[in-house]
């Protein structure tokens, strides 16, 4: 089942209601997944900075640790059960060996310079709630309600799924070659931490842009190499990305305004959305990649 949306701003002066518009998003689509929810929100970043969520532990004191032992500056901003951890760019690798040595425990959900990304077990409104979501800014974010039919419902399964600097998925389907894309991903050096197989798509499309493909270019070749049924929703840095499957089982629908893009699983979340009744609303055709960027 599962509900996925997305929203990409071309208005900045859209930016401080973000939040707020993808809080509202992720509500009408409970129906769709009440067992967790997930977002990523790509708010401002700063030179020379790196932003990682981490999810499970003390976020204060890791920080304080962390800063002692590598003799850094670390800032940190802790938002429920996840924190956010601002930390020098060029320390990010070391950063995360000691937290893999120092706390195997707590999970590192997204990582770049304007990524954030949380995810919790619950229904929708309640997890953005607890996140804040509705107080957020930004340029684009993406987010996913889901219904566990395959695997347990833990966080850790939540999406979306982030396997790259800046870039998260989220996904509404079934992969059926994953387990041996998995084993290649590995093998590639590609970090895959959970069974899920949206975590593969993700670190799919990490995979192909370390190898020099642009995002078009990483989801066309995912029509060739990703067995099984997909609708995603990619956000990067500075982009926002859906591509359907050449079946496109799964519902989708899109609307596009001078202001922003955005994507749902149904209409229904889309028709809170400022100047809705104007927007070309339309459905992703199979087999194609639409992208957005800003520059």
């Amino acid at each position: 089942m599962c509900g996925i949306v997305g929203l990409f701003l071309k208005d900045r002066a859209l930016e401080p209601q973000l939040g707020g518009l993808l809080a509202g998003m992720l509500e009408v689509m409970t129906d769709r997944g009440p067992d967790s929810a997930g977002f990523a929100v790509y708010s401002d970043g700063a030179a020379g900075i790196a932003k990682l969520t981490l999810r499970g532990g003390d976020g204060e004191a890791i920080g304080a640790a962390l800063a002692g032992a590598l003799a850094i500056q670390v800032d940190v901003r802790t938002k429920d059960s996840h924190a956010v951890l601002s930390v020098p760019s060029a320390q990010e690798d070391a950063v995360r060996a000691w937290l893999a040595e120092a706390h195997p425990e707590v999970a590192v959900t997204g990582a770049g310079k304007r990524i954030e990304l949380y995810k919790e077990v619950g229904l929708p409104k309640d997890v953005a709630g607890r996140f804040g979501l509705a107080g957020m800014s930004g340029s684009h974010g993406i987010g996913h309600t889901r219904m566990a039919t395959e695997s347990a419902v833990t966080t850790a399964g939540a999406h979306p799924f982030s396997t790259g600097p800046d870039q998260c998925l989220v996904h509404n389907g079934s992969l059926s070659n994953h387990a041996s894309l998995r084993r290649t991903l590995v093998r590639e050096g590609i970090r895959v931490e959970t069974e899920n197989d949206s975590e593969v798509a993700a670190a799919y499309l990490t995979w192909k842009m370390r190898e020099g493909a642009t995002l078009t270019e990483a989801l066309e070749a995912g029509l060739e190499d990703l067995d099984g049924f997909f609708t995603f929703v990619v956000g990067t840095e500075n982009g926002f990305a859906v591509m359907r499957d050449p079946i496109s089982c799964k519902p989708a629908v899109m609307a596009e305004t001078d202001a922003y893009v955005a994507f749902a699983s149904e209409y229904r979340a889309l028709a809170g959305l400022p100047g809705i009744a104007e927007a070309q609303v339309f459905e992703p055709e199979p087999a194609r990649a639409y992208v957005w960027e800003r520059h």
